[in-house]
């Protein structure tokens, strides 16, 4: 792909939007996108590599262009981890090749350093060693500097995951089983697959294999009422629906109207019916109180700050603060002991985040408990383990993953059981 200066200053444009206003980059790139239609499909990929390029390296990345300003910060992402040819950048920038050779030479001393604390926030990597140790917290934040591979979850109502494997195989997709999820594919980079007809006839839907392992450990059975109180836009919902073969009740609560109108089209494609959404204005909204008592597993994927899935959404790390972290702790406190309610003697409860912090993990669970005595914790690996899930064993009772170990976003769940 030649490069031209128009879609150099296009990728500036671009992130000049996304590092100025909050939102997801995902969105936001989007929307730049439908408002320049006149770029062409090699000027969008080099317009989104740069993007989350820069959002994954932008520490190092200011000082390898040492500057601030978004169209350095891109020539940097060029001739750096783009890997583009100096002469070509200056070529079609019309600028001093010496400058291009003097950011291409920072580039590589800066790779050769690897430092992993140079591309986190400071409290961020503070954090996570004294919660980790600095060496496993090094270990971490170098995984999650690498874009993440395409996750998709075989419909087990519409197909195995054999067949589906070795169609996209047959058709040159690189494509293979996820190490742990059963019903999980892999596929390498980030293709287009949304018009695929697997994908179009509901045999296929985007999740990583972090997340469907949390729907496994939950394990819902056919004919159980269940209830997914955060349900978002249903990725696990609909993950369960198909683990219960449309039997059952699965009720798909969330505050945002907006969230579960995305789940309604997945939801058709998937031809599940059992799945019921229904907006809730607050966790103690009368609609969940009148279910207390009556359900058999309830998943609570409780909002969080997301640092767990900084490979595919690198933005995140920039906008998160400690205060951040404070409030959605007493927010997940407060999810978890309204969802609490519903659950009848002998069921289960699983309490997830997407979160690497002790503060919206275990320390949510563990003060839940201290006020919960009925409830009991059940260790999450064996259970896992019993449903032929090889995952190894683990020295705590939670679920714990993380990139750096499983290939998998980070991802926390605790397992508990109401005493009967």
């Amino acid at each position: 792909m030649k490069l031209s200066s128009g879609s150099i200053h296009a990728a500036a444009q671009a992130i000049t939007g996304i590092l100025g206003t909050p939102g997801a980059a995902d969105r936001a790139l989007s929307r730049f996108f439908r408002e320049h239609r006149a770029l062409g499909r090699d000027d969008r990929a080099l317009v989104a590599e740069s993007v989350y390029a820069i959002l994954r390296r932008l520490h190092t990345l200011e000082r390898v262009a040492n500057s601030h300003r978004p169209l350095e910060l891109v020539m940097a992402t060029l001739v750096g981890p783009l890997g583009r040819n100096s002469r070509e950048v200056a070529l079609a920038l019309d600028r001093p090749l010496d400058e291009l050779d003097g950011m291409r030479r920072r580039w590589h001393e800066a790779r050769d350093a690897a430092d992993p604390a140079a591309d986190l926030p400071t409290w961020l990597w503070e954090r996570l060693c004294a919660e980790r140790g600095e060496a496993e917290a090094g270990r971490l934040a170098t995984a999650l500097l690498e874009p993440a591979p395409l996750d998709l979850r075989v419909n087990a109502a519409r197909a195995g995951r054999d067949a589906v494997l070795a169609q996209l195989q047959a058709e040159g997709w690189p494509a293979q089983a996820t190490p742990y999820a059963p019903l999980g594919i892999r596929i390498a980079g980030r293709p287009a697959l949304q018009d695929h007809p697997l994908f179009v006839d509901g045999t296929l839907e985007v999740q990583d294999e972090a997340s469907q392992l949390v729907c496994h450990l939950l394990a819902p059975r056919r004919g159980e009422m269940v209830v997914d109180f955060c349900a978002g836009a249903g990725g696990k919902t609909l993950a369960m629906a198909s683990l219960m073969r449309s039997s059952g009740r699965i009720y798909a609560f969330d505050v945002s109207q907006k969230r579960l109108d995305h789940l309604r089209p997945r939801l058709a494609r998937s031809g599940a019916s059992n799945v019921h959404p229904q907006r809730i204005a607050t966790e103690r909204d009368p609609r969940v109180g009148r279910l207390a008592g009556k359900i058999d597993r309830v998943l609570v994927d409780a909002p969080c700050t997301g640092l767990g899935t900084l490979r595919r959404n690198p933005e995140l790390k920039w906008r998160q603060h400690p205060a951040d972290v404070a409030e959605l702790a007493k927010k997940q406190a407060d999810i978890l002991a309204s969802a609490a309610r519903l659950v009848k003697p002998g069921a289960r409860l699983v309490y997830a985040t997407c979160s690497l912090l002790a503060e919206e993990n275990e320390q949510v669970v563990e003060a839940f408990l201290g006020t919960h005595p009925e409830f009991s914790v059940v260790p999450a690996v064996p259970e896992l383990q019993a449903e032929r899930i090889d995952l190894p064993s683990a020295d705590e009772p939670w679920l714990r993953l993380l990139p750096d170990r499983h290939q998998t976003d980070g991802f926390f769940a605790a397992l508990m059981q109401l005493n009967a």
